[in-house]
């Protein structure tokens, strides 16, 4: 039997690169905000009543990070609650749910990769809403999966990668953070990790961290973009006290993948490689 999928957070840069790559194989049901709001708990226990899924991978998220300390109430309410409504919904009509989360569920202390058994100590608003919504997932269901992921970016939606082309069109010299450490991650090998599980029906649940592989920092990744675009552009390494933002930043937040790989069977890509198949995709569309 096909299995029938919900997308909440369609529009999102995830959804919509899950969007990219469905090839018709599942029933999948699309939803943005608009369509089914996550915070409303009757729309959404009706919502299940009426659609008969199996599965729901839950993009849905409020990740303004810097915005989110100022509007903790709105991230709260979406990262938390919402969060909340889609897994007691789960439960109660024996739905397998797919949640993302982050790397901000960590201080970014460590100096080693953070593995899912790690204690969390999230800094921000941001972080601690997330790590919240984990804890309500955990609490309301047995068969879940919490995919934890860093640096998301594809050629939908904002996110660095498009932040970066739009400013050197401009621009002949930017500053950026060089002493942030982490992992950029496509958002289409994120989707094709999702289907993955959804397709091999694969019941070792819990917690799991998903990045591509390697490590960079921001400087890093900045710097591989000009380079992969043959683009002229003076790129100055600065440090986070010279780019102040109003949400803290974990300095060090690289992801540990061996629990993903070895349950799972899967290889995660490199993270240039990935880059350069993401801005193959632009330069096409």
């Amino acid at each position: 039997m096909i299995p029938r999928i919900l997308v909440t957070g369609s529009n999102g840069q995830l959804g919509t690169c899950i969007k990219d790559l469905d090839d018709n194989k599942f029933d999948i049901k699309y939803v943005s905000s608009s369509d089914l709001d996550i915070t409303n708990n009757q729309e959404v226990e009706s919502f299940f009543e009426q659609q008969k899924i199996d599965w729901c991978i839950n993009c849905a998220a409020y990740t303004a990070v810097d915005k989110a300390e100022s509007d903790y109430d709105s991230a709260f309410n979406v990262n938390v609650f919402g969060v909340k409504n889609l897994a007691e919904a789960c439960r109660s009509y024996s739905v397998k749910l797919i949640h993302v989360s982050t790397d901000f569920v960590f201080d970014g202390e460590h100096n080693r990769p953070y593995k899912e058994s790690d204690p969390t100590n999230p800094i921000g608003a941001y972080g601690k809403t997330k790590l919240k919504g984990e804890q309500e997932v955990s609490k309301a269901l047995k068969e879940y999966f919490i995919l934890r992921t860093s640096w998301l970016y594809s050629e939908h939606g904002g996110n660095f990668l498009k932040t970066m082309i739009r400013l050197s069109k401009d621009k002949t010299e930017l500053g950026v953070v060089g002493d942030q450490i982490g992992t950029p991650t496509y958002a289409k090998d994120l989707a094709k990790t999702i289907f993955h599980i959804i397709a091999n029906d694969i019941s070792d649940y819990g917690v799991y961290h998903y990045s591509n592989n390697g490590v960079a920092s921001w400087y890093d990744f900045a710097k591989a973009i000009f380079d992969i675009n043959n683009t002229k552009i003076q790129i100055n390494n600065i440090s986070t006290a010279q780019f102040p933002t109003p949400a803290k930043r974990p300095h060090y937040s690289v992801l540990d993948k061996a629990k993903i790989e070895t349950t799972l069977k899967l290889k995660t890509p490199y993270w240039r490689d990935s880059l350069i198949a993401a801005m193959q995709n632009i330069k096409n569309e």
